[in-house]
């Protein structure tokens, strides 16, 4: 029999994934509510899924700021800021500073739990610190720039530390690793990829229309790009003058399946995106998502987009992207038939209009993230250093719109800085509004999925955790999760002569991939006479929780959080159990 025990105080949490609470949930008891009136306990703890009060319509703005020497500025406040949407100065009511691309603290040493016992270390070597997620769009990339990227990918995975779990996804969804440290099986996996294109055909069609120019002619009704498209029809189908009706509605109609085959590989693309942003929200570390595409673009997925950038400014992932095009340029495909030339003039223009806003899909991901895009260089495997390196302070600006119509309609966003002489600010370029709100229940919903994944550390609550280990045979092992309150300092709402509050514990353990392996959630009622208040304040309150594990090395994250005061402590700790 083994003992062992670690503990860390941690900055603060603000992730639950859905995973996680799906665990949590299944474990709940479901004890009955304590009974009212003067016979009711002065203490009950219970599971049940935590809730969090939050403003619905509250928009977050991630804004890097540089000097002249692009490094990041981290001393600024929340007066040096100024942020407008539609133009309109907005109150900022939320300010954060975090720093992403800091390194994790490590813990101190443990201390052993029984006598005898040597101590254990408090974080074992090589447990992750930081998550890169690889996301290579082999929907939309050609084959050349693949290989390109490909290698140059995995020249730069060469270079990740024993601290990092790397991941690769594919918007095809046919080619994927899950986060790990394993270099030879992240090769294997790139060695893999290859352009998977949901839609389009190898052989040039009559008429050739692309996904923009199809958005031209069925969303904006734009009477060039129709034009165009029925001169290239009557051209290419070899019509007279007589037919241009006949012409049109063939356009027309070419258009319209176009304009669904790209509309369907993008909401393919947003939904991976999605899933993979999901995912990362239960990685408790640094978490940067690297986006490698041509660009795509989004004309019915505005929504959507919106709702995309939300989510990872609320799972603390960073978006960086690279253009898998490296340095291009406005070339004509000298392969493709040319059936008309006042055709092919509009539609040279039209590509390099498309290619622009491809980029553009890219910038707007990786600026409203706090994350970083590298276009327009073919030194691809500096372009992944630098995607793949996090900016060292992110500004986190929140503000609620006032008087915010549910239209659906665009909101520009504009960060600008009182004395910003020699400073630059990178921000989210604006949003959607909501068609509807969710109601309270929802936002409570949605903010256990953000409730403990992170390794933020914060200190609001006078707590302490600790965690021990036993091992009963050589391979089974328990750990227990402890945590002490100091009640004399936590704010208390007097109910007839009782003194009321709750706290919601929550620890979870992950792997050493940082996946999640097991976790539970308490919460502790307090409803204590004057008299106990006073005899508790003392001794303060002690919470436990037991988990059975294998042997291993495991990253443990605690969360409390209290209800009057709606304050909250996160630690972060790990454990090796041999």
């Amino acid at each position: 029999m083994m003992a062992g025990q670690v503990s860390r105080i941690g900055k603060p949490g603000l992730v639950l994934s859905f995973i996680f609470a799906a665990s949590a949930l299944a474990q709940t008891t479901g004890t009955a509510q304590a009974p009212s009136g003067p016979n009711q306990p002065e203490t009950a703890t219970k599971d049940e899924p935590v809730t969090f009060k939050t403003r619905v319509n509250l928009v977050m703005v991630p804004v890097v700021v540089r000097d002249r020497q692009g490094h990041a500025v981290g001393d600024l406040r929340q007066q040096d800021f100024q942020l407008f949407d539609k133009g309109k100065v907005q109150v900022i009511t939320r300010f954060t500073v975090e720093r992403p691309g800091g390194k994790a603290k490590t813990a101190e040493p443990g201390q052993p739990a029984a006598a005898g016992q040597p101590p254990q270390p408090s974080v074992p070597a090589g447990m992750p610190e930081r998550f890169v997620a690889y996301l290579f769009d082999d929907i939309h990339i050609n084959f050349g720039d693949l290989a390109r990227v490909r290698d140059a990918a995995g020249r730069h995975m060469d270079s990740l530390l024993a601290t990092d779990r790397a991941a690769i996804f594919t918007t095809s969804g046919q080619t994927q690793l899950e986060f790990t440290d394993d270099r030879e099986a992240l090769h294997r996996t790139l060695l893999a990829l290859r352009p998977r294109p949901i839609t389009g055909s190898p052989v040039q069609e009559c008429p050739d229309i692309s996904y923009y120019m199809a958005d031209l002619i069925q969303n904006r009704q734009d009477p060039i790009a129709t034009q165009a498209a029925t001169a290239e029809t009557m051209a290419c189908m070899g019509m007279d003058s007589t037919q241009a009706s006949s012409a049109k509605g063939i356009a027309t109609g070419m258009a319209a399946r176009k304009l669904s085959e790209g509309s369907h590989e993008t909401r393919v693309t947003l939904s991976v995106l999605r899933e993979i942003l999901r995912r990362m929200a239960a990685a408790p570390g640094q978490r940067t998502l690297i986006l490698v595409s041509p660009g795509f673009i989004t004309p019915e997925e505005q929504q959507e987009k919106t709702e995309l950038l939300d989510l990872a400014i609320r799972s603390n992932v960073i978006i960086s992207a690279l253009d898998a095009r490296g340095l291009w340029t406005d070339t004509p495909d000298i392969s493709r038939q040319v059936f008309d030339t006042f055709a092919l003039r509009i539609k040279s223009q039209y590509d390099h209009d498309a290619a622009m806003a491809q980029a553009d899909v890219m910038a707007e991901m990786a600026h409203g993230t706090g994350g970083t895009f590298f276009q327009n260089s073919n030194d691809l495997e500096e372009g992944f250093r630098r995607v793949a390196t996090a900016p060292e302070f992110v500004y986190l600006l929140g503000f609620s719109p006032q008087n915010l119509k549910l239209d659906g309609g665009f909101h520009a966003l504009k960060v600008t800085l009182k004395n910003g002489a020699g400073l630059s600010a990178q921000a989210r370029r604006g949003y959607y509004a909501p068609k509807h709100l969710n109601d309270a229940a929802e936002n409570a919903r949605r903010e256990i999925e953000e409730a403990v994944f992170s390794r933020e550390e914060m200190h609001e609550l006078p707590v302490d955790l600790h965690t021990q280990f036993f091992k009963p045979t050589d391979n089974t092992a328990k750990v227990t999760v402890l945590m002490h309150v100091d009640i004399k300092h936590l704010r208390f709402r007097k109910a007839e002569d009782r003194n009321n509050n709750e706290l919601t514990v929550t620890s979870a353990l992950f792997d050493r991939n940082g996946n999640y392996v097991i976790g539970n959630q308490k919460i502790l009622t307090m409803r204590l006479l004057d008299q106990t208040l006073e005899r508790r304040a003392e001794a303060g309150l002690t919470l436990r929780s037991t988990f059975d594990v294998q042997p291993g090395t495991y990253m443990i994250r605690m969360v409390v959080r209290d209800a009057e005061g709606q304050l909250m402590s996160a630690d972060n700790g790990a454990i090796e159990i041999p």
